[in-house]
């Protein structure tokens, strides 16, 4: 499967990703403070194990950061 995350194409030896499944092997140690949108859509984090992506979706991965 080949999936747009973050503007840079990857692939992955699977035939379906739930959006956990592609977060433990993205981002394995850092999944608190982040939201999940496909083709512009945001996914609750309740949903993560249920949503499962599409070759042709596009993934955007954002990260929570401090700042003042």
């Amino acid at each position: 499967m080949e999936l747009k995350i973050n503007q840079q194409t990857k692939k992955f030896n699977a035939e379906s990703l739930s959006i956990q499944s592609l977060l433990d092997l993205e981002i394995p140690n850092k999944q608190n403070g982040i939201a999940v949108a496909v083709n512009n859509t945001v996914i609750p984090k309740l949903k993560w194990n249920e949503f499962f992506v599409q070759e042709t979706d596009e993934i955007l991965i954002i990260s929570a950061t401090q700042g003042g």
